[in-house]
């Protein structure tokens, strides 16, 4: 059974719309789109290309599929680690909306989300990554189906933009695996799947003052 991994894009105040352009995501009037491109660099590149080097299959929301299938299939060397696998691999769209899906390797996901994506998970070799895809990432937290989180957090403040862990949340605990920093200030945090929060109190006990 394969890991289901979700590598975010976030800012400092936790926007993941739009980052990789100007027209990627204009939902709400939103008028930053493009704001992680600045921050790319060689360790960035790094860190995405090991990604991308455990994919199985690929599980994405309908916006982002748009996206990626407007552009990657142009990209046809094979020598892209990223081109070859999105090209490649079998690709899920969940989508109520979506009734055609021209990119090879297409699958589009209906019904209960829950029991399709764990059907997904079972019958996948390595990871089932999930990129961007916001409300997606949203609903797989929400269900608990997300095992590793990928967060990369770029340092610039939006103010507007819709928001990852947006108010409402499922309460989730996560374990911290790894943490790195690119030379752009990018910072890479890795964690995996704990469970519930458990909660303390920093007030001292009657007896104890």
């Amino acid at each position: 059974m394969g890991k289901l991994s979700l590598t975010s894009f976030v800012t400092l105040d936790g926007v993941y719309q739009a980052p990789g352009g100007p027209n990627e995501d204009t939902r709400d009037g939103f008028e930053h789109g493009g704001w992680s491109v600045p921050y790319g660099d060689e360790d960035f590149g790094r860190f995405i290309d090991e990604v991308f080097g455990r994919v199985g299959a690929f599980l994405l929301g309908r916006r982002t599929y748009e996206i990626f299938a407007a552009h990657w299939p142009r990209v046809t060397d094979p020598g892209n680690p990223v081109a070859s696998k999105l090209n490649s691999l079998p690709k899920y769209v969940v989508s109520s909306t979506l009734t055609q899906a021209d990119w090879a390797g297409t699958t589009i996901v209906r019904g209960d989300l829950a029991k399709e994506v764990t059907a997904i998970k079972e019958n996948t070799d390595g990871e089932l990554q999930v990129h961007g895809s916001g409300a997606l990432a949203q609903s797989l937290l929400a269900h608990d189906l997300v095992d590793t989180v990928h967060l990369l957090t770029f340092p610039v403040v939006l103010g507007t933009g819709r928001r990852l862990l947006a108010e409402g949340a499922v309460p989730t605990a996560f374990t911290h695996t790894e943490a790195r920093v690119t030379s752009t200030g990018v910072a890479i945090h890795t964690y995996e799947l704990a469970g519930r929060p458990q909660y303390g109190s920093y007030e001292l006990p009657p007896d104890a003052a």
